[in-house]
């Protein structure tokens, strides 16, 4: 049998998990229509006679991650995305869909859009000058070395470094895995295709 449509999962979920909590939202692929045989639904809770907490579950036929929030908590992550210049939480509130609502979400999905354009701090000349020495020394690593195994975790470090070092100095947001594409086509798409075609190449 079929497992039930996400939305209706998730609102199950909320139903009969945290029916007492203050907001909750469905975020993640299914939301961007990107899901896949293997996606699950994130779920962020609000609930303020709780704890922060993250845990992963499986219920009405989906896996899902349950992200627990009070009102400190969620700053403390909108600060911590903004410090990583990775805006997980962000951007899971800011596409989220409404599954219960006691006028909370209107103020926290307006402070995550607002950080979102925003973007994230700029880097101090001090660190700048350290991503710079960081990717020349992969670019000398991967010059110099004639042993392809090793050559392999050079250029995925090299694409790391490139990708953030790009995006960070251009004020925009980073990815990790499969968010660095996504990230780099943000900014540019025809950057994110040179990209992409270099590495493939290699």
């Amino acid at each position: 049998m079929d497992r039930v449509n996400h939305l209706q999962a998730a609102q199950m979920f909320i139903e009969t998990y945290y029916p007492d909590c203050e907001a909750a939202l469905l975020a993640g692929s299914v939301v961007r229509g990107e899901a896949t045989d293997t996606s699950d639904l994130d779920i962020i809770v609000f609930d303020e006679r709780q704890g922060q907490f993250r845990e992963s579950v499986i219920a009405f036929g989906w896996p899902i991650e349950v992200f627990v929030h009070h009102q400190k908590s969620y700053q403390e992550f909108f600060a911590s995305d903004i410090e990583r210049a990775r805006p997980s939480l962000l951007r899971m509130i800011s596409e989220g869909i409404v599954l219960i609502d006691s006028g909370l979400i209107q103020i926290v999905k307006q402070e995550a859009n607002e950080l979102l354009e925003k973007g994230p701090a700029p880097w101090s000349e001090e660190t700048l000058k350290t991503k710079r020495y960081l990717l020349t020394d992969a670019l000398d690593d991967i010059q110099g070395t004639a042993n392809e195994a090793e050559a392999i975790f050079i250029v995925n470090t090299l694409a790391d470094r490139l990708h953030e070092f790009t995006l960070r100095t251009n004020g925009r947001w980073v990815g990790v895995s499969k968010w660095m594409v996504r990230a780099l086509r943000e900014y540019s798409p025809m950057f994110a295709d040179r990209f992409v075609k270099v590495f493939d190449d290699f």
